[in-house]
């Protein structure tokens, strides 16, 4: 979720340049989009008939830029149907459901060239609607400067600093700014903690005494995902993209877990994503609740052009 490739280090990068000359405003807008698109950032990325137990997984991690990459062993696949249903079940039964979620995050950016913060609001009707709130320094000035709203089948988004606009796009748009296939239901996921492109053919698994090491590929990614199994609880998500001259990967590391209901939410989670440049953000939920009314609206100035 992600998760994901290196779309912040531009937005954030002539962001920290609005000071110096507000023309640049005009450049930064589809990157400043895509941090909030993939906080939403990004601002980030379910079971086959057969699979065989892999007393060992290999871990050799390989340098690619400045990204890591876990090289898997896989081996001959069994018929173990019991086994990859038991694996599935364990995350299915930690998937957040929820009705509606509000949250306030910190958002801490570090890339290859600057490092940044802001404050990012969220409200969220399942299957329905995602807003998204975005409070930083601009000019120098602490201000809200940006609002999303995502639909199932649009993106509107609001730019209130700068050259001021709204702008609709189609869903479709979340892919553009992002080249991740994104779609409502993954964002969803992402926002909320759940882990994202699952897929069903699992290739390897390591089973220990206290963590479950499950390795499946999907269309787009290998995907390498950690569970406590104690609780079931996400620890670890990487994916790599299958595509080897893409070098895409992305690692989410999940904790800091609190009661959210009947789950367990991570409040913590550090996004490490690399494609040609590292870049590493740091989610630390501040407020968050789970069924309440939508706590931030999404507001559509009079006066502001559309593009």
């Amino acid at each position: 979720m992600i998760i994901l490739v290196g779309i912040y280090s531009n937005s954030l990068r002539m962001l920290k340049k609005l000071a110096a000359c507000s023309s640049q405003l005009v450049v930064c807008n589809k990157t400043l989009v895509a941090f909030s698109l993939q906080l939403a950032a990004v601002l980030f990325l379910f079971s086959c008939k057969t699979v065989k137990k892999v007393e060992a997984i290999q871990e050799a991690i390989t340098k690619k830029d400045t990204a890591q990459v876990v090289v898997i062993k896989e081996t001959p696949v069994v018929d173990s149907a019991a086994i990859v249903a038991d694996i599935m079940g364990k995350v299915i039964q930690n998937k957040i459901d929820f009705q509606t979620f509000n949250a306030k995050i910190k958002v801490d950016y570090e890339g290859a060239e600057n490092k940044d913060n802001y404050t990012v609001y969220l409200s969220m009707r399942k299957d329905s609607v995602i807003i998204i709130r975005v409070k930083g320094s601009f000019l120098g000035i602490s201000a809200e400067g940006l609002q999303v709203k995502i639909n199932k089948d649009s993106v509107t988004l609001v730019r209130k600093v700068g050259e001021k606009y709204i702008m609709n796009r189609s869903i479709n748009y979340l892919q553009e700014v992002t080249e991740i296939p994104f779609d409502f239901a993954t964002v969803q996921d992402l926002l909320i903690g759940n882990p994202i492109f699952m897929s069903k053919n699992l290739v390897s698994y390591k089973n220990s005494n206290t963590q479950l090491l499950v390795v499946m590929v999907g269309e787009l990614f290998k995907h390498l995902i950690n569970l406590d199994k104690n609780d079931n609880r996400v620890l670890y998500s990487k994916l790599d993209d299958i595509d080897v001259q893409r070098n895409r990967t992305c690692d989410i590391t999940f904790g800091g877990y609190q009661p959210l209901g009947d789950y367990m939410f991570a409040t913590n989670r550090k996004i490490s994503m690399a494609e040609k440049a590292k870049l590493d953000i740091y989610l630390d939920f501040k407020e968050f609740t789970l069924n309440d009314p939508l706590k931030y609206n999404f507001e559509l100035p009079k006066n502001y052009k559309r593009k």
